[in-house]
């Protein structure tokens, strides 16, 4: 079931068209990838999904239903520009934040101190914004934007300033909340992470969708027919019956990169007389998928 339909979505400003009929649907309790160059249009859609600002053409549908003003409550939304008060304490700012997005005192005391103690910050708790290194304020708007427990989590850049064991750690949480029942919409850059975490993708440039679909069908559907393969032996001993792409040779062991329609003929021939350790199919990375979308959409 989708949980959120974007339907021919346009948006103008002075001149500049930052998007221009885009269409998408997030599965429910899914991790969907909203990708794109900088300038793509990914804010832009962003804001309209939070109805910070309306399109000017297309709708977006909530569970089937028009989206409303009403239905932001159940959005919560982590901005690439954090919007914490510097000046107020980390936990006077967290309880007040809460209690905005309708959380009793009581029990946004009881969830603030649920995830102080998982992200095992509780001596920040009267340290101001101000003090805090740009990861740990980090932490601390992350928690104010789950802590509501919304159905849609929007995340935009949300490992920007993190070192890879925390970020880490907030790959994983996020992972936690899809499987506690959120959808989650993830912007990035970061392709390693949208291998690690995204169920579907859509890729923006220049205000249109360019690519879109399930991650491991696109990447698999990018595949070009080359494989690696690592067998004992030389190369000079084998005649190839398909273009040699590379090749590395040590200690007797050689590593062989290849394309072909078929794998098959490559390996009942090195087979014949050498023993093979290693083969596989290479898969492109998202980054690579990412980088050449693009350039094709350009042309």
């Amino acid at each position: 079931m989708d949980f959120l339909n974007v339907c021919g979505v346009s948006k103008l400003y002075e001149g500049h068209r930052a998007l221009d009929n885009v269409s998408l649907s997030i599965p429910e309790k899914s991790i969907y990838g909203l990708l794109g160059p900088n300038g793509a249009g990914k804010t832009t859609l962003i804001r309209i999904i939070n109805q910070i600002t309306a399109p000017d053409s297309g709708y977006v549908w909530l569970k089937g239903k028009s989206f409303s003003r009403k239905d932001v409550s159940r959005i919560g939304y982590l901005p690439e520009e954090r919007g914490l008060y510097k000046k107020m304490k980390v936990g006077e700012q967290a309880l007040y934040l809460a209690q905005l997005k309708g959380v009793s005192k009581a029990d946004a005391l009881i969830r603030l101190k649920y995830w102080f103690e998982k992200f095992e910050i509780q001596t920040w708790w009267n340290k101001k914004v101000e003090e805090l290194s740009k990861g740990m304020a980090q932490k601390v708007q992350f928690i104010t934007t789950v802590l509501h427990e919304p159905e849609l989590l929007i995340f935009d850049e949300p490992f920007s300033g993190f070192d890879p064991v925390n970020a880490d750690i907030l790959k994983r949480e996020i992972l936690t909340l899809r499987d506690k029942g959120a959808t989650i919409i993830l912007s990035t850059h970061n392709m390693e992470s949208v291998e690690e975490l995204c169920d579907e993708i859509s890729l923006i440039n220049q205000s249109k969708v360019v690519l879109q679909g399930n991650v491991a069908c696109l990447r698999s559907a990018f595949k070009n027919q080359t494989y690696t393969i690592t067998f004992e032996g030389v190369l000079a001993d084998i005649e190839l019956p398909c273009e040699c792409l590379s090749y590395q040779e040590q200690n007797g062991i050689t590593t062989l990169r290849f394309r072909a329609d078929s794998s098959n003929e490559v390996l009942s021939q090195i087979m014949k007389n050498h023993k093979i350790i290693a083969f596989s199919e290479e898969v492109p990375s998202m980054n690579e998928i990412f980088i050449n979308a693009i350039k094709s959409s350009q042309k």
